[in-house]
């Protein structure tokens, strides 16, 4: 099959626009691909939904949008932090910008052994990755959405029989100067609520969560002040943004609770 012919076709979104307005971000969003995560563990497979983005000057009338899938594909080396980073400058260069966007969200397992059985399975959790370069600035944000349990202080002092405890998740945004694992990220989460969870649990395990819920009970307010106290200290955090949402048993509404800090602005 003889090859079609070379024909020089007009490149549009080249062409000057008159308009002269210049748009903050633009590209592709809600791209679905396959994509390989650094972690403790190795690299893992997963896929994610991926926006990318870049800033387009008021003269220019269009970015090139296959460019961007381009990139992606092209990209090779396991996400973290640090390869996002040099995601995010060959993605500027190929599009000729000066500002840009990446931002993939995905699920991500954990292996976890049940407290007492040992029994194995895996637990899912949402997670996103995302950078941006802005005036020259590199900034890199991993967050991790992670299902705990909750058991109320107040119910535990004031009922007779039990107290009412409810699943929440734990949301912790980290602006990072370093390399923070996904599974560290969602250490720090477990840790501070009550009890954290398994997808298989045997009745020794029930047994054991439950009285575990039952000897730590939390707040939403005790949740994310015991999480910011542990990022405080941390030097590969510059930045963090931490939520508790508890879906409540007792109540048709949701505790809730919010700290943000930007450590830069402490010095």
């Amino acid at each position: 099959m003889n090859a079609p012919e070379q024909v020089l076709l007009p490149d549009v979104q080249s062409s000057v626009d008159s308009r002269n307005i210049a748009i903050s971000r633009v590209g592709v969003k809600s791209l679905r691909y396959p994509v390989v995560i650094s972690s403790g563990a190795g690299p893992v497979s997963t896929v994610a939904s991926v926006d990318m983005y870049v800033a387009l000057p008021g003269e220019r009338k269009g970015t090139h949008m296959s460019r961007f899938v381009e990139v992606l594909q092209e990209h090779r080396e396991p996400l973290s932090g640090p390869s996002l980073e040099r995601l995010l400058t060959k993605m500027l260069r190929h599009l000729g910008a000066h500002e840009g966007a990446i931002e993939l969200r995905f699920p991500y397992f954990i292996n976890k052994a049940a407290p007492v059985s040992g029994v194995e399975s895996l637990m899912d959790y949402d997670v996103a990755l995302s950078g941006m370069i802005r005036a020259g600035k590199v900034r890199i944000r991993q967050k991790v959405v992670v299902p705990v349990t909750s058991l109320c202080p107040c119910s535990k002092k004031v009922a007779d029989y039990g107290a009412h405890n409810q699943r929440s998740h734990v949301t912790i945004e980290l602006e990072l100067v370093e390399a923070i694992t996904i599974e560290s990220q969602v250490r720090i989460a477990e840790d501070a609520a009550s009890c954290e969870l398994w997808s298989v649990l045997k009745r020794p395990d029930e047994k054991f969560v439950t009285e575990r819920a039952y000897d730590n009970p939390k707040f939403v307010e005790d949740t994310v002040r015991d999480i910011a106290l542990v990022l405080q200290r941390d030097p590969r955090v510059a930045a963090y943004r931490v939520e508790s949402e508890n879906f409540e048993s007792i109540h048709n509404h949701s505790a809730y609770a919010l700290i943000e800090s930007d450590k830069r602005l402490e010095r």
